[in-house]
């Protein structure tokens, strides 16, 4: 028997009984109320005071904004998918505007060299975001792979206002987590930063210096 099994086999055999997981209140996690409007006010809030910028647009508009955003930039390579309706409608956008797209859904050695060298900016989808932390999460697939956000100097992030949701705690529970999630859930809240010793933050040191947020607004009815 291995000192693993005698730990566990002394855990059930207690004098006092089998060990039981003690009651937890997730009340201070959850019940924040808030409604849409100030689920993204915050979110807003959070995510700009780490050097997050966000933009606004409409969901019909969005490419054209997606666009803009890249000239004013100068942006000329753009790493995207191809499968997800993101990556699809920028792609057919930007067909004739003269940027380079750079296919992401390919093995990390065939483009390696282009991807830490070459590619200017990363564009991903989002799966939501959370108003208490000003924090976008994501799900990497062989589409959207993690490096997509995570390697190029400027990450330009497709966020649905209405996917905002309270706290952390409401994302997992609403979207089922502990029984469907990838092998690794990002979380993204600003651009890469890091402190030294005398805890001065610097930006863009082990990843993107800038993060854009495209936050697709519902259309007002008329």
């Amino acid at each position: 028997m291995s000192a693993r099994d005698n730990i566990l086999k002394r855990l059930r055999e207690r004098a006092d009984g089998p060990l039981t997981a003690p009651q937890s209140d997730f009340g201070v996690v959850t019940g924040r109320g808030w409604g849409q409007a100030e689920r993204l006010a915050r979110f807003e809030r959070w995510i700009t005071s780490v050097h997050g910028e966000v933009v606004h647009t409409s969901r019909d508009a969005w490419t054209s904004t997606l666009a803009e955003v890249l000239e004013a930039k100068g942006i000329r390579r753009l790493a995207l998918g191809r499968e997800h309706p993101v990556a699809a409608e920028a792609r057919a956008a930007l067909a004739e505007r003269g940027v380079a797209l750079i296919d992401a859904d390919r093995d990390i050695e065939a483009w390696q060299r282009e991807q830490f060298h070459d590619t200017e900016a990363g564009l991903t989808s989002t799966r939501g975001a959370i108003a208490e932390t000003g924090s976008l999460w994501l799900w990497p697939t062989p589409d959207e792979p993690r490096l997509l956000s995570l390697v190029p100097p400027i990450h330009i992030a497709v966020l649905d206002a209405d996917t905002i949701e309270d706290t952390f705690f409401d994302v997992i529970e609403r979207h089922g987590w502990a029984d469907d999630m990838p092998t690794n859930a990002l979380l993204v809240s600003g651009p890469s930063k890091t402190a030294d010793i005398e805890q001065t933050l610097a930006y863009g040191v082990h990843g993107p210096r800038e993060l854009v947020v495209l936050v697709r607004n519902a259309e007002e009815r008329v």
